[in-house]
C-alpha cells in the first residue's frame, strides 16, 4: 500500500527559498520509494510558478495579511484528510500551522481517526530568534502566539521533525510549556550535485571575471547581517596582508541597503568580490572552483550552501550557530569557529596554515559526511521509517 503524504505551507514561491525548496527536494526522492506526496499552499492559484513542478500542488489562496490567513483551509482539509496517511505542517507563527492542527482536532473527533499530523518548525524554534535586539517586538509576538496557538500544536501533534540534531535540542529553550509526543531528528537533505562541465566555470567566469583564476574562498548566501557578512570582512582586512589567504568571492544579492555597506565596507581590499546573486551554471561554477566555503552566520537552521559546498567536494568554515556543525565536525570536514570576528579570525589562520594536500582531503571528507547525513536519499528513507515506526506502534 503506497504512503501518501500532505504539505502543508504559506507559499511555494521559489524566491523564499528554505522551506519550499526543502520540499521541491523531497519530494522526487520519496516517489522513488513508492511515496505519494501533495502540497498544499495558500498561493493564488493563477501564481506564475505554478505548474512546473512534478507533483501536486493545490493552490487555495491568496492568503490574507502578515498572519496569512486563508479562509479555504478549513473545509478543504475536512474534505481531503482521508486521502492521506500522514501530514506535514512546514513552519510556525502563520496560519497554516494552528489551522490545520484545528481541523486535524475536529476531523479526528468526528471520525474516531486521522493521519498523523507532524510539525516541522524549520529552525523557527531557535532561541536566536528570541534573543536578538533587532527582532524584540516579534520575540513579544512569538510569545503571545506560543501561549494561545502554536504551544497546542507542537505539544499535541504525532511529532516535531527536525533537520539535525543541535536543532532539535535548541527547540528546547526559548518556550513553556515545552512537552512534544515525539521528538524526531529526520535529517534534511539535497539531491547529487551536476557533475562539473567547462560551462559552469565559463559562467561563473562571465559573473566574476575579477577572480580570474585566482584560488578563492566562497560566501554563497543572502548578505544579511544574520550572515556574519560584516565580521568575515573585517576579519578578511585583518588578515590579508599578513597572511596567504586566497581572494574572498561573496556571492548574494548586493541590492539592499546592507549589501551596498558591505561593499564599502570590502572597498579597502582588492581581492574582495561582489558577483551578485549566483544561480544555475554559475552558482556551481562557483561552488566547483572555490578553494572552501565560509559562513559565519549567526543562526542557520540547515544551511542548503553550506551541503551544496560539501556534495562539490569542498571543505567548509561555519559557526557553531550553523546547526550541523556537530555532524560536520564529527567527519573532520572543515572547521568551526565562533560567530566573532575574532572566530572568524582563528578560523582564516588555520585555513591559511593548511598545505594543498590538507585542503584535498578534508574536501573528501565532506563529501563522505554530505553522503552520510545529507542526501536527500537517505532523508526519504528516514522519513519513511519514521512514519512506518509510528503506524505500527513502536
Amino acid at each position: 500500500m503506497i504512503m501518501k503524504i500532505l504539505r502543508v505551507i504559506t507559499s511555494m514561491n521559489p524566491e523564499n527559498g528554505g522551506p519550499c525548496q526543502g520540499i521541491r527536494n523531497s519530494i522526487p526522492a520519496l516517489q522513488q520509494i513508492g511515496i505519494y506526496n501533495e502540497v498544499l499552499s495558500f498561493d493564488s492559484p493563477d501564481a506564475s510558478f505554478l505548474g512546473k513542478d512534478s507533483f501536486v500542488i493545490n493552490a487555495i489562496g491568496p492568503a490574507k495579511g502578515p498572519y496569512a490567513y486563508c479562509p479555504a483551509l478549513h473545509e478543504w482539509l475536512l474534505n481531503n484528510f482521508s486521502r492521506f496517511d500522514a501530514v506535514i505542517i512546514h513552519g510556525l507563527w502563520q496560519y497554516n500551522s494552528f489551522g490545520t492542527f484545528a481541523a486535524w482536532k475536529k476531523y479526528k473527533r468526528n471520525n474516531n481517526t486521522a493521519p498523523q499530523l507532524f510539525i516541522m518548525p524549520h529552525g523557527m524554534l531557535d532561541p536566536y530568534f528570541q534573543k536578538a535586539k533587532e527582532r524584540k517586538v516579534k520575540a513579544i509576538r512569538n510569545w503571545i502566539f506560543w501561549k494561545l496557538f502554536e504551544s497546542k500544536v507542537v505539544n499535541n501533534a504525532t511529532g516535531v521533525l527536525f533537520t539535525c540534531q543541535e536543532e532539535l535540542l535548541l527547540a528546547r529553550q526559548p518556550f513553556t510549556p515545552y512537552t512534544p509526543l515525539r521528538e524526531l531528528n529526520i535529517g534534511y537533505g539535497i539531491p547529487k550535485p551536476p557533475d562539473f562541465t567547462d560551462g559552469m566555470r565559463l559562467d561563473f567566469q562571465k559573473k566574476c571575471p575579477e577572480v580570474n583564476g585566482k584560488p578563492y574562498l566562497l560566501f554563497l548566501s543572502r548578505i544579511h547581517h544574520k550572515k556574519g557578512v560584516d565580521i568575515l570582512i573585517n576579519a578578511y582586512l585583518q588578515l590579508k596582508n599578513e597572511y596567504n589567504l586566497p581572494a574572498l568571492v561573496i556571492a548574494g544579492p548586493v541590492d539592499t541597503t546592507y549589501g551596498e555597506e558591505m561593499k564599502k565596507l570590502a572597498s579597502g581590499s582588492l581581492d574582495i568580490f561582489f558577483p551578485g546573486m549566483l544561480t544555475g551554471n554559475a552558482k556551481w561554477g562557483a561552488f566547483y572552483g572555490c578553494e572552501g566555503f565560509i559562513l559565519p552566520s549567526h543562526q542557520e537552521n540547515f544551511g542548503i550552501a553550506v551541503v551544496e559546498a560539501m556534495a562539490s567536494n569542498k571543505p567548509v568554515i561555519i559557526s557553531e550557530q550553523v546547526n550541523i556543525w556537530r555532524e560536520i565536525k564529527d567527519g573532520n570536514a572543515g572547521i568551526i569557529i565562533q560567530d566573532t570576528e575574532e572566530g572568524v579570525v582563528s578560523g582564516l589562520k588555520k585555513w591559511a596554515a593548511f598545505d594543498n594536500e590538507e585542503k584535498v582531503a578534508k574536501g573528501k571528507n565532506a563529501y563522505t559526511t554530505f553522503t552520510k547525513y545529507f542526501s536527500v536519499e537517505q532523508a526519504a528513507v528516514n522519513i519513511k521509517n519514521t512514519f512506518q515506526n509510528i503506524a505500527n506502534g513502536k
